[in-house]
């Protein structure tokens, strides 16, 4: 039996948003940064720049260095899969998607970083893994928990620190996530595919 076969693609979705992360990451080592910034990065730039629009959703691919890339994939391997089961792939790369479009829209028009990373897909997994156990009509205990010490001490950083980080797609990504898990679960989705069958 060949080494191969021991080994699972167990999450088609994650997995291949790693694989193609470390390939960005590469990429921008190769290129010494300007991959990043031509591609892999959301900043406001004109609007008649068609990679203005392709910025908006490629900026959760690039990553700064490895350390970034590797805080972020820590939570989205040990989350995505549990969430791209429970959701279905195409529903949580519709997810992903909205949600990079969303943090990079917002960014162009309110920020003045450049914003590059997975952490806004970070949160919105954080946020959407509270919802997987939830019982009718009732509020998961934890949901709040995350809300607490992920959403209020990202807004208090965000007024507080001045770093690179951008806090405001932490919240957005977080917002989203539960936006998910509301219309999914509360509104009563639960049932009927969330986009695709």
């Amino acid at each position: 039996m060949e080494l191969i076969d021991y080994f699972q693609y167990n999450s088609i979705l994650i997995l291949t948003y790693f694989f193609v992360s470390v390939a960005v990451l590469i990429l921008k080592y190769i290129t010494a940064g300007k991959s990043n910034d031509i591609l892999f990065s959301s900043y406001r730039s004109s609007p008649f720049n068609p990679l203005t629009y392709v910025r908006l959703f490629t900026h959760v691919l690039g990553h700064s260095d490895w350390k970034h890339l590797s805080n972020n994939f820590l939570y989205i391997l040990l989350i995505g899969p549990m969430i791209e089961e429970k959701y279905g792939t195409i529903n949580l790369l519709i997810m992903i998607l909205i949600t990079a479009g969303v943090i990079g829209i917002i960014n162009s028009i309110f920020g003045r970083k450049r914003i590059l990373g997975a952490s806004g897909i970070v949160f919105m997994l954080i946020m959407m893994s509270s919802f997987v156990n939830i019982e009718e009509t009732k509020i998961p205990l934890t949901l709040i928990l995350i809300f607490i010490f992920y959403v209020v001490n990202e807004i208090i950083d965000g007024l507080i620190k001045k770093d690179n980080i951008s806090h405001m797609g932490h919240i957005i990504g977080a917002v989203c996530g539960c936006l998910y898990g509301y219309i999914y679960y509360v509104i009563g989705i639960s049932n009927i595919p969330m986009f695709f069958s």
